[in-house]
């Protein structure tokens, strides 16, 4: 989509000059010639930028109007990228502009290149930034609803998850860097956050960076910060993510979205614990503990040529697999049952209570979305649930799974003795069976496992009727 710039200038010889400057770059253009009506349009629009005169009519020199206009732009919108161009440019009224909000200065007359540059960096900026707060939004709702299975300890009773837990701390106390893999939705940022708080850098920050976030112009001076004039936009010295964890941790979240081209980069300073900020000769030393997460396959993007082998070495020292929840079935009831207490305390409501049939449905269903789809389910049913007790319908699960097929078909056992007038068990068992096969079309090895069954056993079951 085209990015909308709205042109503010009393001038209309400068207002056609920038929309034939301005529309052969890709760029939509609104026009408007007084404060007032760039308010108006800025309130009935979705606008990417705004390129303001800051002076008009009323005051040719001073720059009041345009320094109101910033700050009731600033009113309307906090973020929007607002370029401010004058004929009467000094020190100090630069100096103003930027106080009241501007985000950069061109005087007049402009420099075509040099102001198709500014306009383009401030989008790539406020877009970073955008994107940043976005997944910064998504991050802290999912560490909210993660943290509800972490106060101190973490909730299991399955042996896969103990034997995650057992080798997380044996190294959480050590300095090794630590690479978590599992799918999406498993809580890897919640463990990383655990490694943290049980090793020896607890008292020092642990910092986390969406590496899916980062993109590749702003990597270094998000990751090293940058020094007041390094770039056009560089109005103020940044410390990068590397300094903020000096002394703690690092977490690299979706560790296999970083640039190839920053891989690098990355590898410097984790084999050196050395570092340049953008626009610095002196080199910093830092001291982190780096910890990482993917749900990629990091050995197959390094055989793809997408993933440098040299940095997947030093932060793949310790590999720590993140089970899926469908492996840790006797944790889910646990979990419910976490996130209820959770759900009824933001919504102002008494904690409701999973009936047999409703447990036996969470632990059968397979949770593709994992931890996060758990909670999700539960939230529903906390809004849904007309009485006390929740019920299998209240949890809203697909019933095309083959293990909720099987909660359902037992749910329903006693129904199926009186509709179909059963005479033994072996008739309810061929009955299920039969449905089993039926759903897997005739697939004996699918329906045997759905059932927890070897084959041969469904075999002797089936020669028993």
């Amino acid at each position: 989509m085209k990015k909308k710039i709205l042109v503010v200038d009393d001038d209309l010889d400068i207002l056609s000059a920038l929309k034939i400057l301005l529309v052969p770059e890709g760029f939509e253009v609104t026009l408007c010639q007084t404060p007032a009506s760039a308010l108006a349009a800025i309130k009935q629009d979705n606008l990417d930028l705004v390129l303001m005169d800051l002076n008009y009519s009323l005051d040719t020199t001073s720059g009041e109007e345009g320094l109101r206009l910033l700050e009731s732009i600033r009113k309307i919108d906090e973020n929007i990228p607002l370029v401010v161009m004058t004929g009467w440019a000094t020190v100090e009224v630069a100096v103003s502009t930027m106080q009241n909000g501007a985000n950069d200065f061109v005087q007049k007359p402009w420099d075509i290149e040099r102001l198709i540059s500014i306009i383009n960096n401030q989008l790539k900026l406020a877009s970073s930034e955008k994107n940043s707060q976005r997944l910064t939004q998504q991050n802290q709702l999912l560490q909210q609803r993660l943290d509800s299975e972490f106060k101190g300890d973490i909730i299991s009773q399955s042996p896969v998850m103990k034997k995650a837990l057992a080798l997380i701390a044996q190294v959480a106390q050590s300095h090794a860097c630590i690479l978590l893999t599992g799918e999406n939705g498993t809580g890897k940022s919640m463990f990383a956050r655990y490694i943290h708080q049980h090793s020896n850098r607890k008292d020092a920050n642990q910092i986390s960076v969406n590496m899916g976030a980062v993109s590749e112009t702003l990597f270094e001076s998000e990751m090293f910060g940058h020094v007041k004039g390094a770039f056009t936009d560089a109005k103020s010295t940044r410390i990068g993510r590397f300094e903020l964890a000096d002394g703690g941790s690092l977490f690299l979240d979706e560790i296999a979205n970083t640039p190839y081209s920053q891989q690098g980069k990355l590898l410097r300073v984790l084999e050196d614990q050395q570092f340049e900020k953008v626009g610095a000769s002196k080199t910093q030393s830092v001291d982190v503990r780096l910890i990482c997460a993917t749900n990629a396959n990091l050995n197959q993007m390094v055989a793809s040529g997408e993933f440098r082998k040299d940095l997947l070495y030093p932060i793949n020292t310790i590999a720590i697999e993140i089970p899926a929840l469908r492996h840790r079935k006797e944790d889910i009831v646990l979990l419910a049952d976490a996130f209820l207490s959770q759900w009824a305390n933001k919504y102002g409501r008494n904690k409701l209570v999973l009936d047999e049939q409703a447990k036996n449905a969470l632990v059968s269903y397979d949770w593709p979305g994992n931890i996060r789809e758990l909670n999700h389910v539960l939230e529903r049913a906390q809004i849904l649930c007309q009485g006390v007790f929740i019920n299998v319908n209240d949890l809203g699960l697909s019933v095309n799974t083959a293990q909720s097929d099987i909660a359902m078909v037992d749910a329903k056992q006693g129904e199926f003795a009186e509709k179909h007038a059963l005479d033994s068990l072996a008739d309810l068992e061929l009955t299920i069976i039969d449905q089993r096969l039926k759903h897997f079309d005739g697939n004996v090895l699918k329906a045997a496992k759905s059932l927890g069954l070897s084959r041969s056993a469904l075999y002797r079951r089936l020669d028993k009727v």
